[in-house]
């Protein structure tokens, strides 16, 4: 079925309206017309059943057949923290976060990273970001938007992750290390027994950290984990941790 993102303020009582970009891409691009029946998704993890009633020039008017409730993404919470990469790398692993479920994804800047400097980052490119995040949320069907926060630097790292309150954090290294990502699911699970919240995957760049970087994200008490002997792509690194998080976190389904 197709599904297709809207804004929760072009819903009227029973009926979708449709103007402007989106009327474009679903009318235009994806040509729906009158007696065309899809789902839309609102940012209240609402979904509903539409059927098109209406079709002109610029605008569009659904019905709405039937509505129903998109389940949260379950606890806890996986958030990304990506040193920035070539461009098209980040947007891969922008649209394959949304579809694993990522709750949200901190870009920063680091001593590999492709990029150093906010203002190499343009209006263009977060706008490709979002529309990669929004296409994805309709592909895969989810209740929300995953967040893509603003690029901060490598210092402002030690304020996302507060262990008191049940958040954790964890960073891929290739260098040497003797916790494996299975034995660092069982350690944090241990020192929480009352639950976790949140869980931050911490991925380098192309380069992966400098030495220091590994000294300053050990100092903050997150835990290096190795994938393996060999080195990963940074894409498929993210998503190897983030589908071993999900599947030992009960996060599948």
């Amino acid at each position: 079925m197709r599904r297709y993102w809207i804004e929760k303020k072009d819903l009227f009582q029973d009926q979708v309206n449709f103007t402007g970009d989106v009327f474009h891409h679903i009318f235009d691009v994806c040509r729906q017309d009158v007696g065309s029946k899809f789902e839309v998704l609102t940012e209240d993890s609402k979904a509903f059943f539409v059927e098109v009633t209406q079709v002109t020039k610029k605008s569009a008017t659904a019905r709405i057949l039937e509505e129903r409730t998109i389940p949260a993404l379950k606890t806890p919470h996986l958030h990304l923290a990506l040193s920035i990469s070539r461009f098209p790398v980040m947007d891969s692993i922008m649209e394959k976060a949304v579809e694993m479920g990522v709750k949200s994804i901190q870009p920063f800047f680091s001593e590999f990273s492709f990029v150093r400097k906010d203002e190499k980052i343009s209006a263009n490119k977060t706008e490709r970001w979002d529309k990669i995040v929004r296409s994805a949320t309709q592909q895969t069907g989810r209740g929300d938007l995953m967040k893509i926060h603003p690029a901060i630097t490598f210092d402002k790292l030690s304020t996302l992750i507060n262990p008191n309150e049940g958040h954790v954090g964890l960073f891929a290294y290739e260098g040497s290390s003797t916790l494996s990502i299975k034995e660092y699911v069982s350690t944090i699970r241990g020192q929480f027994p009352q639950g976790i919240k949140d869980i931050w995957v911490i991925v380098g760049s192309e380069g992966g950290f400098s030495h220091k970087e590994v000294e300053e994200l050990t100092k903050l008490g997150l835990h290096p984990v190795t994938l393996g002997p060999q080195v990963l792509r940074v894409e498929t690194a993210c998503m190897v941790l983030v589908s071993v998080l999900k599947y030992d976190f009960d996060l599948m389904c």
